[in-house]
């Protein structure tokens, strides 16, 4: 069991241990799953669920039933249940097309959002064995232990995670390349935005196909790291009113960040 961030007396540590286990116990299936993958679906012209994602997304939802019996859900697969002041945001297999095709970069996220605001977030890595996490009043930790986002000073040094729409790619593409080091794509939007909290990635920029399933996780995990996250039109990284609308995020330590959402427009 991964040790924990959160203090005795920090007010979701309850939620934040089960959400821990059982993001862990889901990432034990699926690496146990790992080249033996059965159905694959097709949700769209790109996107792909593998019978995985839903093993994996039942695990965790029947767990949170349990364990939290009055509260909702809003997960990839499944979609919403009911309405409640808490609501789970579940993410069961973020990097599908990676787990189908072998490329050991996938996470688990799960996010508790109380009256719109994400309160406890859980991004799991099962090949690295590693748990990112953080509440809404504590530091963000990998496996138990304090993280923070990056301290470069100059944005020329910044390694980012960049996935960009192609307009932006075309428009803005050259000279966010120019901007920083260099960029990366992952492949897992919510371990590439858990990474920022971590300062692997010093940035995160992605202006498209996020939904709050990717986001309320990671995106909390690297706010309470010391980036700053937003959406790229502005406004909050996690609306759930939104549902399943696709939208864009940037992720990026403060110094930087408004230079960052300049150059991707």
């Amino acid at each position: 069991m991964t040790r924990l961030g959160a203090g005795p007396g920090d007010p979701y540590r309850l939620e934040l241990t089960v959400a821990s286990e059982i993001a862990e116990r889901a990432g034990r299936l699926i690496v146990e799953r790992a080249g033996r993958i059965g159905r694959i679906e097709f949700k769209g012209s790109r996107d792909i669920v593998t019978d995985v994602d839903k093993r994996s997304e039942e695990l965790i939802l029947r767990a949170v039933q349990r364990s939290f019996p009055g509260d909702a859900w809003l997960a990839e697969e499944s979609g919403p249940s009911g309405s409640s002041s808490r609501t789970w945001v579940v993410d069961p297999l973020d990097g599908t097309i990676n787990f189908a095709n072998g490329i050991p970069i996938y996470c688990v996220s799960i996010g508790l959002v109380v009256d719109g605001r994400p309160v406890v977030g859980v991004v799991h890595d099962p090949v690295r064995g590693e748990t990112i996490s953080a509440t809404e009043t504590g530091q963000a930790c990998l496996d138990g232990l304090p993280v923070g986002a990056s301290r470069k000073e100059r944005l020329e040094d910044y390694v980012i995670s960049m996935t960009l729409d192609l307009e932006r790619l075309a428009q803005r593409g050259p000279g966010l390349n120019r901007a920083v080091r260099v960029h990366r794509r992952l492949g897992s939007s919510a371990l590439a935005l858990a990474w920022v909290g971590c300062g692997r990635f010093d940035g995160f920029v992605q202006t498209e196909n996020l939904s709050a399933w990717d986001v309320a996780a990671a995106g909390l995990i690297a706010e309470r790291a010391g980036a700053r996250v937003e959406r790229v039109g502005g406004g909050s990284y996690v609306d759930l009113v939104l549902g399943s609308t696709r939208y864009g995020v940037i992720a990026a330590p403060e110094p930087h960040f408004s230079e960052l959402r300049r150059l991707a427009g």
